[in-house]
């Protein structure tokens, strides 16, 4: 009986003691929502969440490769080479728009001249290119100057071609010309370059990426390192847009073929190869008007068609002043002289109107007569007793003025000793 006894206290003892547990656990249980409230398990938080987020943090500051849709890129490809400059100007007839004479001449990125220079007769202008060196700053240019004497042409043969090219440039002299470049740098990449890509790589754990996203917001940088990235920023040059950046000194650019474009448009403002339009346009009217007859192939004629011949008027016009043309030194030093015809058209006040070249000579010579015509006096033709305007043909002679020549005259001016006949004859 004590047995039994013992087995029942011992069997209540435990269900008191599970009991107890129970109604602990029970508790434990209704406090533990208040606790654990804030925590979030992973099946809580959206998929699109931690996707969203990242790229709004990154977009916030975009550089300027992103901002554009497309990164600058630097390439060599359209950029002009030595060979392709010898073809367009080693052995080509090239006149110097400007008539420039000196023989030391430098040009800008666009073909202006820097400084002055003399200028002259584009028949003193002729350049013949030997050697070119290109740099990434400029173009160098190196030979010989070249003066046209016109040798006068047969009826049947092309006056302008009838031409003696003669080299003017001094004895171990050359002709210098330099035309700068338009430079082309390299755009320098922005530093938040990587920090983008790095903000844009995805992760290789999709489900950790997004138990991490909450966390993951990006934090304010420390106040040093804003300092430090706004004072780059500052520093560092902005990089030069594509097409074109003009500066007072020099223009730059970031493509090689826009340069090149540059190049070619300043040579063509340097040179011309050898006539053009733009060329004829700036020459004087009695050059336009002789290559105007040259290429009709006829004869000149006044554009007022009032003017007579002189076969049409009762007494010609004529000079009333003194008329002789200056040479220049080109022409003494290189021996041109001759004869050179010209068209004037006497008005019938008596001064000289429209002048035409009819048989030019070259070397800067018919500048000179052209001048010299400008500046005479005539007295008019005459119809019915009445002046007229009149076409006049006009010879100037150009000589040569030299110590020799001088020597000789002076001698020649001398009366010359008598002389006895036969072995009488004795010097005194």
């Amino acid at each position: 009986m004590s047995a039994i006894t013992a087995r029942i206290r011992l069997g209540l003892l435990i269900s008191c003691g599970v009991l107890a547990v129970a109604f602990s656990f029970a508790l434990i249980a209704q406090d533990a929502p208040t606790v654990q409230q804030p925590a979030a398990t992973p099946a809580q938080v959206p998929p699109a969440a931690a996707p969203t987020q990242a790229p709004a943090a990154a977009s916030t500051s975009p550089s300027p490769a992103s901002a554009s849709g497309v990164a600058p890129q630097f390439s060599e490809a359209g950029g002009i080479t030595e060979e392709e400059l010898r073809g367009m100007l080693i052995g080509k007839q090239l006149f110097l728009r400007g008539g420039y004479l000196d023989n030391t001449l430098s040009f800008n990125e666009h073909g202006v001249l820097a400084g002055h220079s003399a200028q002259g007769s584009y028949t003193l202008c002729e350049i013949q290119v030997d050697k070119l060196h290109l740099t990434k700053h400029k173009l160098e240019l190196e030979g010989q100057r070249y003066g046209l004497h016109f040798l006068g042409a047969m009826p049947y043969e092309d006056p302008t071609k009838a031409v003696d090219r003669v080299n003017i440039t001094p004895k171990k002299k050359v002709v210098k010309i330099t035309i700068d470049r338009e430079i082309v740098v390299k755009p320098k990449q922005p530093k938040e370059k990587k920090e983008k890509n790095k903000s844009d790589a995805k992760p290789a754990n999709p489900a950790s990426a997004t138990a991490a996203a909450p966390t993951a917001a990006p934090a304010p940088p420390a106040p040093s390192e804003a300092a430090t990235v706004s004072d780059a920023q500052q520093k560092m040059p902005a990089a030069p847009p594509p097409d074109h950046l003009a500066d007072s000194k020099t223009t730059t650019t970031t493509s090689p073929a826009h340069a090149a474009q540059v190049l070619k448009d300043a040579l063509n403002n340097v040179f011309a190869q050898p006539f053009d339009g733009r060329m004829m346009d700036a020459m004087p009217d009695f050059w336009k008007l002789y290559y105007e007859a040259a290429a009709n192939k006829t004869d000149y004629r006044p554009k007022d068609p009032a003017v007579l011949r002189e076969s049409q008027v009762d007494t010609k016009a004529h000079l009333t002043t003194n008329f002789e043309p200056q040479s220049n030194q080109y022409a003494q030093d290189h021996g041109v002289a001759g004869m050179s015809l010209y068209h004037v058209v006497v008005d019938a006040d008596g001064k000289p109107g429209e002048i035409a070249v009819a048989r030019p000579i070259g070397f800067g010579l018919d500048e000179n007569a052209v001048d010299a015509i400008r500046k005479a006096t005539f007295t008019p033709a005459t119809k019915d007793g009445k002046p007229v305007p009149v076409l006049l043909d006009l010879v100037v002679q150009f000589r040569i003025y030299s110590k020799m020549t001088n020597v000789v005259e002076k001698k020649t001016e001398q009366p010359a000793k008598p002389a006895l006949p036969g072995p009488y004859s004795v010097d005194h």
